[in-house]
């Protein structure tokens, strides 16, 4: 990344002023930090690349992580209570897609990653396929990194959010950008959101608050030092695991929502329940310090030096399965019987990153490359404490009556353990791209680390210990070349590697610790496009992904776990923007991918089935997204959002579907002020009843939040 990245740019930009009547930029010539550490623009790099601005997430209303990671073409996402905001994209969920925090990964994204205020981000920048090569182990369906908006020389601004609406939600949110003098900047930015549910679900109020503040020294052209902390807190009160299923004939308001083998449906009566005791909550409390600093060393010649620690206390006390009771005299409309888990997370985190690069010509040819080497250390304590169904009392499925969160150890009789990881990966890592004309790139890059795990499981009750001490080497590459046919038309194509662990490498059990990685590769070919000056662009992929060796069951004793199982997807994204007119703005994506279960048995009742040819969880087989924006006479703008995803199922079996669905909401912004706008914004305008993700069990699903409406004040000082 060079210097002046960080003093300039996007995060430069306001998201609270619509500005008409200048030119526009040509975003495809734009470079991304997030798809190689060349400085390579979106239309060099041989490979998807989705980038959305703070400016674009306020336009469309985006409040949180989830939603913006709903706004990426091809994914989905959902609030599943043990790893919020969880995505799922191009045919693979959960820790295969890899959550970067200002380039940094610092574990699997099911461990980190938060539902937090996107208020703090300048932008998200997606690079879509494996990205091992770049980021380590666990980024085979693509990397999304959150980059924080960060001080700029010369440049006083303040921004402002106040905003309230359905289900009691009000959010606060407000930045200033404060030059010291010619060489010092200082930003901070503060967020607070309140909600009694942003489901609209029972006993679920949640509380979010952040604040990120950052310091850019830059006495010269040749040097820039930044200095930035980020902390973020939330807590979600009495955990919510989604709309539990029940039989049909006991459904008083039975939705085609979700269709299963067995008769359970989707009862729209039961919108509103939940079943988690009182008391039961989920939260974290994080936080990061880093550093960044760039050097213009002469001759085409940079340093860059990323130093990163991170914090973080995390709690998950829920009820963990819900199932329906058939009617008795004690609950004549039936019940739900739950089993509690109590798990907490102490982690610790540090990482070191040095990159020095070139950017020069070689014979006559212009050749950027980087080489460099990373270290981190995680410390990371998970007190996981279980008791079964039936340890909490059963409650009324119509009229739960509130129950207390257990507070008594004994109960936890299915599991009481805690599980200590320390973690020490040791990386190098090199890139290249060299111009063969001036019109075809080739791009490399290759990626060696050193994995080294010290996994024990003590038994909180009677002090058994278990460890393991797996060591892993893997090696991961990519190779890829565009083509710009004209100035406005690149062609690309690119193969890559990546792996992966059978599960999260921080919270595997022994048994899982003790397996290999899995390995994928893909292949991806594409177009980039843009013309008409700068007012349209266009964006299209084809791409095949394999994973082998997921783990599967022993042909030959299936009581045993054995590696050998293999998962694909293929598919096709198309993406585009255009400004027809200086007043109307389009966009639009859509994306359909077959994913499959190439190779995969699971033990069910003592008998090994097949799943091979069945659908993994979570994953859509088509995707879009539809917006307009229309300004009239320069001042009031008019708004209307499209989203559409297939239908997924929730569990390998593929017994559980989930239906598609459809939504449209709308916003009207009116400037009240200089600089001061008035937002309108309705969301689900049709009132769909819809699934929107599955989490645990796979009985229940996440139902998308009912209309709402909400109003927005905005202002830049």
């Amino acid at each position: 990344m060079p210097p002046d990245a960080i003093a300039s740019g996007p995060q430069a930009t306001s998201p609270l002023v619509v500005v008409t009547g200048e030119r526009p930029r040509d975003t495809l010539d734009e470079p991304t930090l997030t798809a190689s550490r060349l400085d390579l623009s979106i239309r060099e790099t041989p490979a998807t690349v989705e980038v959305l601005s703070q400016d674009e997430l306020q336009r469309r209303g985006v409040r949180t992580a989830r939603e913006a990671f709903d706004q990426i073409v091809g994914a989905i996402s959902g609030n599943v209570p043990g790893n919020p905001a969880t995505v799922s994209m191009r045919g693979f969920a959960g820790n295969t897609v890899s959550i970067l925090q200002d380039g940094v990964r610092i574990a699997a994204s099911t461990i980190t990653q938060r539902d937090t205020d996107m208020w703090h981000y300048d932008r998200i920048e997606v690079l879509k396929g494996p990205a091992s090569v770049l980021y380590g182990e666990g980024a085979l369906a693509g990397a999304i990194n959150k980059v924080t908006r960060k001080p700029v020389l010369s440049e006083w601004t303040m921004d402002l959010l106040l905003s309230g609406g359905s289900f009691d939600t009000v959010f606060a949110g407000a930045g200033v950008n404060l030059p010291v003098s010619p060489a010092v900047a200082v930003r901070a930015d503060a967020s607070y959101q309140r909600s009694d549910s942003l489901y609209d679900v029972d006993h679920n109020a949640t509380v979010s608050t952040g604040l990120t503040a950052s310091a850019l020294y830059k006495p010269n052209d040749r040097l820039s030092v930044l200095i930035a902390v980020d902390h973020f807190e939330d807590r979600y009160d009495a955990s919510y695991q989604g709309l539990a299923l029940i039989p049909a004939r006991y459904a008083l308001d039975p939705s085609d929502a979700v269709t299963t083998t067995n008769g359970l449906v989707a009862d729209r009566a039961l919108r509103r329940r939940n079943y988690n005791p009182l008391g039961a909550w989920s939260g974290a409390d994080e936080t990061t310090i880093r550093s960044r600093t760039d050097w213009v060393m002469g001759d085409g010649w940079t340093l860059a030096v990323d130093l990163t620690g991170y914090t973080a206390k995390r709690a998950f006390l829920l009820a963990d399965t819900q199932s329906f009771v058939a009617p008795s005299p004690a609950f004549p409309n039936g019940a739900i019987r739950q089993s509690y888990q109590d798990f907490r997370h102490d982690h610790h985190f540090w990482n070191a990153r040095a990159a020095v690069g070139r950017d020069g010509t070689i014979l006559g040819l212009r050749h950027r490359f980087t080489l460099g080497g990373e270290y981190n250390d995680t410390d990371f304590t998970s007190l996981r404490r279980q008791a079964p169904p039936g340890s909490l009392p059963d409650v009324d499925v119509r009229a739960p009556a509130p129950i207390a969160a257990p507070t008594s150890p004994a109960i936890f009789t299915s599991g009481n353990v805690t599980f200590v990881s320390k973690l020490k990966q040791a990386s190098a890592f090199a890139e290249e791209a060299v111009n063969l004309t001036p019109r075809w790139l080739v791009v490399g890059g290759v990626r060696w680390d050193h994995i080294a795990l010290d996994r024990m499981t003590i038994q909180n009750v009677g002090g058994a210990i278990d460890r393991n001490t797996p060591r892993f080497d893997p090696v991961s590459w990519r190779a890829g070349t565009s083509w710009a046919a004209t100035p406005g038309l690149t062609f690309y194509a690119q193969y890559t590697t990546a792996v992966s662990p059978v599960s999260s490498i921080l919270l595997a059990s022994i048994t899982n610790s003790r397996f290999r990685l899995t390995h994928g590769r893909s292949v991806e070919a594409g177009f980039k496009a843009s013309g008409w000056a700068g007012k349209a662009s266009l964006t299209g992929a084809v791409y095949r992904i394999e994973q082998s060796d997921i783990l599967t069951r022993d042909p030959t004793n299936p009581s045993l776990s054995v590696q050998g199982g293999r998962q694909s997807s293929r598919g096709v994204e198309l993406s585009g923007a255009i400004t027809p007119v200086p007043p109307l703005k389009l966009s639009a994506g859509a994306s359909y991918t077959d994913a499959r279960y190439d190779a995969l048995s699971e033990l069910v009742g003592g008998v090994r089935v097949d799943r091979s040819g069945n659908r993994p969880i979570n994953v859509p087989a088509t995707t879009l997204f539809a917006s307009a924006f229309y300004t009239i006479a320069r001042s009031v703008t008019l708004g209307g959002l499209m989203h559409q995803a297939g239908g997924f199922y929730t569990d390998t079996a593929n017994s559980i579907h989930v239906a598609g669905h459809m939504l449209f909401d709308a916003s009207l912004s009116v400037p009240v002020a200089q600089r001061v706008t008035l937002t309108l914004r309705g969301r689900n305008l049709t009132d769909r009843f819809y699934g929107e993700f599955s989490g645990y069990p796979t009985t229940n699903i996440y139902i998308g939040a009912p209309r709402s409406f909400d109003i927005a004040l905005a202002a830049r000082l």
